[in-house]
């Protein structure tokens, strides 16, 4: 796809779109998980908080009491990361009791750091502990022996590494998941845009097979959003094909309408004589050249206007072949034709005869014996038509000059001097190109660059 195509358009938003929303959810969804598992840590050490007030107050006592030790045995080695404490509920007061774990190390707690406490009076905060251990801690204020006996503090940590571990699992997994759907989404994105656009894609080809001939209108069913430009695009392919028919008609009838008084013009100048007849004679069939030249052209103008016209042109070089063999079966002419397979000019029969007759019958003309005619595919959509001969060639300047309208460079060969200058034009309105150079046969080398089918 590349980047300025529609297909490229709804592929990239779309995919975007999908990479936007697949990170917010795994954003939310870690955001969640940790939320839940945090709550679950929690529970656990206020479980143990509960066992450890519960074991520390079982006299009665307006303190406490050393506590039996805890379930967990990570409490009772050093630095497992899992410790409890108790100390009086005052900065600056010595510690009571502390787990075995802590060995002569002592708890950062949450109500020294700014932590307040929640509905249960409990206190939580993420602290470091000994040997730079990220721990998880909850605290309580418990008064023994009523509201108005001093406050204790009890602390129980936990290891937060389990914490981010669980996390750590979970967004892996979540990660491995969500690229799968992120994939699964942009593999079905692309689809759905390569299925949207098919209907696009039959109109395009529909409008390439009338481009080269092999369809007359587009055909076929196509999604109702896609049915007007169908319709709008045949009407204008039919009015295309009506303006071209009347642009015939008009050109014919405009040569007809012009040629008639000025053969009558010459007739009567032909029967009279003197300085005058002579200079009218000469006037009407110089404007009877210029009439030709322009009405050919437009001609030209209008057969190019249509749209779908293809040209077999080995078919159309193979009929020119016999026709120039017969005109010159006086002459000992080889006329030699190479054409690449299923070769076809973009274009209308009728020019590609009048370019390639113009230049074969000029080469046989002058030729001392052998003519080469080749055609072969040039690339870019072009191929070249070359015509070679064996005769006499021409100079430079004689080769800027025969282009030209109306230049004959021999008047003792018969011709009205327009058909290397057809040549000319019918290539510029096809937006080729036409040269003359010498032939390594030593004559005329003349060379068309034509659009190819």
């Amino acid at each position: 796809m590349k980047p300025k195509s529609l297909a490229f358009r709804l592929f990239f938003s779309a995919a975007a779109w999908t990479l936007v929303v697949v990170l917010a959810t795994a954003i939310l969804l870690i955001s969640l998980y940790r939320g839940v598992v945090e709550r679950n840590f929690d529970a656990r050490l206020n479980a143990y908080l509960t066992s450890l007030v519960a074991s520390s107050t079982e006299d009665g006592g307006t303190k406490p009491s050393p506590p039996a030790k805890l379930g967990d045995p990570l409490f009772g080695i050093p630095f497992s990361g899992w410790y409890w404490q108790i100390k009086i509920f005052q900065k600056g007061t010595p510690t009571l009791y502390v787990s075995d774990s802590l060995l002569d190390q002592r708890l950062r707690l949450p109500s020294v750091h700014g932590a307040k406490p929640d509905e249960n009076l409990i206190m939580r905060a993420y602290l470091d502990g000994p040997e730079g251990q990220h721990l998880r801690i909850v605290e309580r204020q418990i008064r023994l022996g009523g509201p108005d006996a001093r406050p204790y503090s009890y602390a129980v940590a936990g290891d937060a590494g389990e914490i981010d571990k669980d996390l750590a699992d979970f967004t892996t997994m979540l990660v491995a998941a969500l690229a799968l759907l992120g994939f699964g989404l942009v593999a079905a994105t692309w689809f759905q845009v390569q299925y949207g656009l098919r209907p696009l894609r039959a109109v395009r080809d529909g409008l390439t097979a009338i481009r080269s001939g092999k369809a007359e209108r587009l055909e076929g069913e196509v999604p109702d959003e896609i049915r007007p430009l169908q319709r709008e695009l045949n009407a204008l392919i039919e009015s295309n094909r009506e303006i071209v028919e009347r642009a015939r008609t008009h050109v014919g009838n405009l040569a007809h309408a012009l040629k008639t008084p000025l053969s009558v013009i010459s007739n009567e100048a032909r029967g009279k004589r003197g300085p005058l007849a002579k200079k009218v004679l000469e006037q009407a069939d110089m404007m009877r050249t210029q009439i030709t030249h322009h009405l050919d052209r437009a001609r030209m103008v209008a057969r190019i206007g249509a749209i779908g016209d293809i040209t077999d042109v080995a078919e159309v070089l193979g009929g020119l072949e016999r026709a120039l063999i017969r005109i010159h079966s006086q002459r000992d002419l080889d006329i030699e034709i190479e054409v690449a397979e299923e070769l076809k000019f973009a274009g209308e029969r009728q020019d590609f005869e009048e370019m390639a007759g113009n230049l074969m019958d000029n080469a046989c003309k002058w030729a001392k014996g052998q003519v080469k005619v080749r055609a072969a595919p040039a690339g870019q959509g072009r191929f070249s038509f070359t015509v070679e001969d064996d005769g006499p060639g021409l100079k430079a300047a004689e080769r800027a000059r025969a282009v030209k309208r109306g230049q004959r460079l021999d008047e003792s060969k018969p011709g009205s001097g327009l058909g290397l200058s057809i040549v000319a034009d019918l290539a510029y309105l096809y937006k080729g190109s036409f040269k003359l150079n010498p032939s390594k046969l030593g004559g005329l080398r003349a060379e068309l660059e034509l659009p190819q089918a």
